[in-house]
């Protein structure tokens, strides 16, 4: 059963799953400690309205508000990919990685067109932009009612980056971020804000994947357990839970994030696997292990991606910009010419060999 508490500093309710000791808040960052006692039981509608109001990132406004596709088929997602055009760290392919993801999940496993949310910078629909207040507010909606038997995707191909953690939740000190397009004025998305927001409210019943390719973003939705996989495919999985025993998995549901590299890692842009335009060499590499097959469990996803991309390495270009945009902002040195090696991440360990993939 999933207890409520209330933060005692900013009164946000936050659930806290059995076996779970304490949780950190996500929006004031204060522990809230176990005790006996009734909890107060609120919707989950509540707890994330309760997220944006409280935390200051602003609840989206009525008329502004994406609203919720129909209830047949139950899947949704939400795609943005980001090209940061006319500036010095502009990427060349995050916008087709969009739109050949949002192909896949149409065609391919049968997501409603309209209950697929498109942010890029091509839009016309200005709250279709993929900046900071928008992205939040298409969170809330892939997340808002969300209940047994739905399936949500997210989809994220542009920068990423890391910043000094002054928790103890973070093993390397570092915190993992995704880059809004107006992210040099109005800041960046925490991994901290992606649990709670992505993660935490998904109910017993309820899945979402994750496919983030970016820089950094090994543990970008701060999964309990991290696959760690060599080269030759064996693996096993580690044990990421916070020391401090704050709560980071979800209120029952399944979470699992296929991410472009690891979280010391820098993530392609590049031409050399599709040939005829540029894309994230990890988005090109998922949605061609599922077109060829070889997509039938996470196990095999994540060697073929890897495959693909040690095939072309010796073609695949640093991404220059990131590596200068982390020192620039975390104050520490990035090393050029490190390959990338997508990674998988859940809220609990399970037979990556065994475990069918589904959308």
């Amino acid at each position: 059963m999933v207890k409520f508490v209330e933060c005692t500093n900013c009164h946000t309710t936050l659930q806290l799953p059995n076996g779970a000791q304490s949780i950190r808040c996500a929006v004031c960052s204060a522990v809230m400690t176990d005790t006996t006692g009734p909890r107060r039981r609120t919707q989950l509608s509540s707890y994330m309205n309760n997220y944006f109001l409280m935390s200051g990132h602003g609840r989206p406004a009525a008329e502004q508000r994406i609203q919720p596709p129909p209830a047949f088929g139950r899947k949704r997602a939400l795609i943005i990919g980001i090209t940061y055009k006319k500036t010095k760290y502009e990427l060349k392919g995050c916008i087709n990685d969009a739109k050949c993801m949002k192909y896949l999940l149409v065609n391919r496993f049968k997501f409603p067109q309209e209950s697929v949310i498109m942010l890029t910078e091509e839009e016309r629909d200005s709250h279709r932009i993929p900046t900071i207040q928008n992205i939040r507010q298409a969170i809330y909606w892939l997340m808002q009612g969300v209940q047994a038997g739905d399936s949500l995707v997210f989809h994220f191909s542009g920068h990423g980056l890391q910043k000094r953690s002054y928790t103890s939740d973070e093993i390397d000190g570092y915190d993992e971020t995704l880059c809004p397009l107006d992210y040099e004025t109005k800041g960046m998305i925490v991994d901290d804000e992606l649990n709670a927001t992505l993660v935490r409210p998904l109910p017993r019943g309820a899945k979402l994947h994750a496919i983030i390719d970016a820089c950094h973003s090994g543990t970008m939705l701060d999964l309990p357990f991290f696959c760690r996989m060599d080269r030759t495919g064996r693996y096993v999985w580690e044990d990421h839970r916070p020391r401090s025993g704050v709560w980071k998995g979800t209120s029952g549901g399944e979470a699992i994030s296929f991410s472009g590299c690891d979280d010391h890692q820098k993530s392609a842009d590049t031409n050399s696997l599709s040939k005829v335009m540029s894309t994230g060499a990890m988005t090109f590499s998922f949605i061609q292990a599922i077109e060829r097959g070889q997509g039938t469990t996470y196990g095999s996803i994540l060697n073929a991606i890897r495959s693909s991309i040690r095939s072309s390495d010796s073609d695949l270009g640093s991404n220059i910009t990131s590596s200068l945009l982390t020192m620039l902002i975390t104050g520490g040195s990035s090393g050029f010419g490190m390959r990338q090696e997508p990674q998988l991440t859940a809220n609990e360990p399970f037979d990556v060999y065994t475990r069918k993939f589904s959308l």
